[in-house]
């Protein structure tokens, strides 16, 4: 599916994110994306950040139908990011999704980030579902650069659509844009994953009761990559960074190895 003439409405796009549906990075998002399609949003109600591909299974999933300006329909779902691409796909709309858009995310999903990532993960489940679909996380948590990240956000897609350029089937993107003005962003970089490494602490407490409890904390370890084409040196560097994932984790290149292991020797 693609745009007949720039600026037309002729798709449905899914907007969601892992921040709440209140968020000031869906909020740009909508605002940005409602002069390309009909915006139906789900997102989850709470925030849910670093939920992973999680899925609510044993208990409701309550919903509330939203009125937000910008978008066609809206709903706040009591459940993780992966729960609202579900809902919105095989409950709440009957027509096709072209796009789906999760974020814009408060903070990068670089690197290994993409595994912990409920944004990351409701791109996953859209494209898992069929949907063309994209992860956008701001490099910063400063609220001034959402306008920005949205405006690119739209002109990357304008230009997917353009050159009619579609994702393959079990293919997203995940997208970092820089947290600096525009004029300073020097371009765009199709990046690879890097390493994201963090100096995880936990602070040992005690509740009224004497029992023990933790509260997870930590910082980031600054990465010792160079190489341009990783995305965390890519947006380092002031560059958007655009990295195609796939959800296929087999490591095709130890299949024979492992073959050669002698494990159909075991007798059980």
């Amino acid at each position: 599916m693609s745009f007949e003439k720039l600026g037309e409405k002729i798709m449905h796009i899914l907007v969601t994110n892992d921040d709440g549906y209140m968020a000031p990075g869906i909020q740009a998002l909508v605002k940005s994306l409602a002069e390309l399609g009909n915006i139906v949003l789900a997102a989850p109600l709470e925030e849910q950040s670093a939920s992973g591909h999680g899925i609510t299974l044993r208990q409701p999933i309550q919903v509330r139908e939203l009125s937000i300006p910008g978008t066609d329909k809206a709903w706040a779902v009591a459940g993780t990011p992966a729960d609202c691409v579900k809902l919105a796909v095989k409950e709440f709309m009957s027509e096709p999704f072209g796009l789906l858009v999760s974020g814009i995310n408060n903070g990068p999903n670089l690197g290994t980030d993409v595994l912990y990532s409920g944004t990351v993960s409701a791109a996953i489940e859209g494209a898992l579902l069929g949907i063309p679909s994209m992860a956008v996380s701001l490099a910063s948590y400063e609220y001034s650069f959402y306008a920005t990240a949205a405006h690119i956000t739209k002109q990357l897609i304008q230009q997917i659509y353009h050159k009619q350029r579609f994702l393959p089937p079990d293919t997203l993107l995940n997208i970092n844009i820089p947290g600096v003005a525009q004029a300073k962003i020097k371009g765009f970089r199709v990046t690879k994953l890097g390493a994201r490494e963090y100096a995880d602490e936990f602070e040992k407490r005690t509740d009224p009761r004497g029992n023990s409890y933790y509260w997870m904390k930590g910082s980031i370890v600054p990465p010792q990559e160079k190489d341009p084409d990783v995305d965390a040196v890519a947006v380092e560097e002031k560059y958007v960074s655009i990295t195609p994932l796939q959800f296929d984790l087999t490591n095709y290149n130890l299949v024979k190895q492992v073959e050669e292991w002698g494990l159909g020797d075991i007798r059980l």
